[in-house]
């Protein structure tokens, strides 16, 4: 696999992520111990969700049983891939904490940073990502998604959220914008100051009220965070409460690298069929193997940059110990790489042939989720 220089942006990741790096220039802090209940979740017992900004007001919320809201969204632009279940999966573990969760469509961003129709962007959130975000288990009830074009049918909702968007521009300035984001665009500056009413606008008395917000994102996103929560301490007539937020590993690709919905051969999506599973995982996944069945037995093999083995570390493989197991087999050479390759394959196709009649159902809810608010 050809090493590449990581890029980072809020809308460019690529090349091989060095989150040690990342974690110092961004000043975001590593997760330490949480409580007990986060265990229950895959990705934070695994720690790849693996740092924060705040996240105590968090903590102490679920503790007391108070009232917060897990702010997100979602870009509207192809495929719904694996790498996007690491968020689901997220809204829903917050979800049964007590959360209230916002869904915020990007489609207006999509529009200035993407040239993306609004049209398409509707067909695209709904079919490709709110479906599957009710098969994985997203409940209607204590959620609202809306669409960054059209926040609400309430006047009073809709107006408040544009209103702060204008608030919050007042409160930026462009040296600022320019220190965050590096070049950029007029467009990008204004999706930048919706995405910041979307993260803050769940306080606003036309909503919850002063409230905890976390928001979740992988850690390309953290410029978002940051100037939000640089703006919104400076706007004198609204108490915000500081956002929280937590930051995960980006999945990988199929031949590593970060996922992109834009290369088809990178990702597996929710909707692939058995064959094209088995076809993207012996033809595309990155190996941690040896050259020869021979070699691989004398040497051993390399979990760490094995692509299906970390499918099965960040989504498919539930049991520690059966994975332990799989890492110790694989490193010592005792499991060659076709092995864990259909191993990998009969996971995966497993999981989505109970998640695609899950998403069949989840058609029928679709009017439960869309314009509540």
């Amino acid at each position: 696999m050809k090493k590449e220089k990581m890029k980072l942006t809020p809308w460019e990741a690529k090349g091989e992520m060095d989150y040690n790096k990342i974690v110092k220039e961004f000043g975001v802090s590593l997760l330490k111990e949480l409580p007990p209940v986060f265990n229950e979740n895959l990705l934070f017992r695994r720690k790849i969700i693996f740092a924060h900004r705040d996240i105590q007001r968090i903590l102490e919320a679920i503790k007391n049983r108070k009232k917060f809201v897990m702010m997100t969204g979602l870009m509207p632009t192809g495929k719904f891939h694996i790498g996007h279940m690491l968020l689901a999966q997220q809204m829903i573990f917050y979800q049964k904490l007590g959360a209230k969760i916002y869904i915020a469509v990007a489609d207006l961003e999509a529009y200035n940073a993407r040239a993306q129709s609004l049209e398409d962007s509707r067909r695209i959130a709904i079919e490709e990502y709110i479906l599957n975000y009710i098969a994985l288990g997203l409940k209607p009830e204590n959620c609202e998604v809306y669409f960054q074009s059209e926040r609400s049918r309430d006047a009073k909702k809709s107006n408040a959220f544009y209103r702060l968007q204008n608030i919050l521009a007042r409160h930026a300035t462009f040296a600022e914008f320019k220190a965050v984001y590096g070049e950029i665009t007029p467009g990008k500056m204004i999706s930048s100051l919706l995405q910041a009413s979307d993260m803050l606008h769940a306080q606003l008395k036309e909503f919850e009220g002063p409230v905890p917000v976390v928001v979740p994102v992988g850690i390309d996103q953290d410029p978002h965070l940051r100037l939000a929560r640089d703006i919104s301490q400076r706007v004198k007539s609204e108490k915000f409460i500081q956002l929280s937020s937590t930051y995960h590993y980006f999945a990988p690709g199929l031949g590593g690298g970060k996922m992109s919905s834009s290369e088809p051969n990178s990702f597996i999506a929710l909707t692939d069929d058995a064959k094209t599973v088995a076809n993207k995982i012996n033809k595309y996944a990155f190996s941690g193997g040896q050259a020869t069945a021979e070699e691989h037995k004398k040497k051993g093999g390399n979990p760490d940059v094995d692509v299906p083995f970390q499918y099965l570390r960040f989504l498919f493989e539930e049991d520690d110990k059966k994975l332990q197991k799989i890492y110790e087999d694989y490193k010592s050479g005792k499991l060659l790489t076709g092995d864990l390759k259909k191993y990998t394959i009969d996971k995966i196709n497993k999981f989505l042939s109970e998640h695609q009649k899950r998403r069949e159902e989840a058609k029928k809810l679709l009017d439960k989720f869309i314009f509540k608010g």
